[in-house]
């Protein structure tokens, strides 16, 4: 009986370590959860992130200040479905025309990141709109929108370059890494008819993809560790800014594309992984052309080779514009 109660009382123990130990291991995932969906979605600087704009030694300097001093630069507004304020940056082109580019920044800056793409694109002879996504710049939002709810919005920015422009109008979409991202998630969409084409540079795959490989690039954090924390963070973004990881998905949206699209990567992006863009490319069921930039860091394509960028960027929209 006494040896009985032994027994009974060290299973006892061993069972109360063990929920202690669990436990903790619940409560430690839960509270690094809550760290990394701060880090990653709510609205701050990211010390991990480079500045807006381009020093003055930077390629594409002139590029970029061509289009923030233009004097015909205005800015548009817009409230989202949720009711949060975006603003956005319209140039029209130098003679008037139906034909506007809709241009999606990343992660962790606003539009300035994109005006040398905005002078591209105004080169070319097109309206040009930049909005600040949702948690950046001058708009409103606490929750980064990781392409996701960013792609939603930008179906009002669309939808308000109809309105302004006509019926009539012929758009295209580009966008850049997580901009890239928002402008594959978007042509799945089923975005107004008067969008012809897409262009993405250096997109990810998906959002659980890219910040699974972010966990081992920036934390080395094993892949095993990172499929535990990372639901949990998706949980989170669920719960706070209304979308899973799960959702935030271009591959899986890009299946609902027939539209067409031009794909650009660095051959040495080391950020959003260049194996991406062949998961993307896959997925999408329009007309499509890809193209890796050699030697190509994050967002460097155009900086890279600015003539065969711009060459590029040209004949693709002349197959699809008239």
């Amino acid at each position: 009986m006494v040896k009985e109660k032994q027994r009974w009382t060290k299973k006892k123990r061993i069972w109360m370590v063990i929920g202690s130990v669990v436990t903790l291991v619940v409560v430690v995932t839960i509270a690094a959860g809550g760290y990394f969906f701060k880090v990653a979605e709510v609205r701050e600087n990211k010390s991990f992130i480079k500045g807006t704009e381009l020093s003055k030694d930077a390629v594409l300097y002139q590029e970029q200040e061509a289009f923030l001093q233009q004097p015909k630069l205005t800015e548009w507004q817009m409230k989202a479905k949720d009711g949060t304020k975006l603003v956005g940056y319209y140039l029209p082109a130098q003679t008037v025309t139906n034909k506007t580019v809709v241009v999606i920044h990343g992660f962790g800056v606003d539009h300035r990141a994109m005006a040398p793409y905005g002078t591209l694109f105004h080169k070319l002879g097109y309206n040009v709109l930049m909005p600040d996504d949702r948690a950046a710049g001058k708009s409103g939002g606490k929750y980064i929108g990781y392409g996701y709810l960013d792609a939603k919005d930008y179906l009002g920015w669309i939808n308000q370059v109809i309105q302004r422009n006509g019926q009539n109008s012929q758009i295209a979409v580009m966008g850049a890494s997580m901009g890239g991202a928002t402008t594959m998630m978007l042509s799945g969409m089923n975005p107004p008819k008067q969008v012809k084409t897409f262009i993405e540079d250096a997109g990810y795959s998906s959002v659980d993809a890219e910040l699974k490989y972010q966990a081992g690039s920036m934390y080395g954090m094993p892949k095993w560790l990172s499929n535990v924390l990372i639901p949990v963070v998706s949980a989170y973004s669920k719960v706070f800014a209304g979308y899973s990881y799960g959702q935030a998905d271009a591959v899986k949206l890009l299946h609902n594309n027939k539209r067409p699209m031009l794909f650009i990567h660095g051959g040495a992006d080391d950020f959003v992984p260049t194996r991406f863009i062949n998961q993307v490319y896959a997925a999408s069921r329009g007309p499509k052309e890809k193209w890796i930039v050699p030697g190509a860091k994050h967002v460097q394509s155009y900086a890279t080779d600015p003539v065969g960028y711009e060459h590029k960027i040209e004949a693709f929209m002349d197959k699809y514009f008239k």
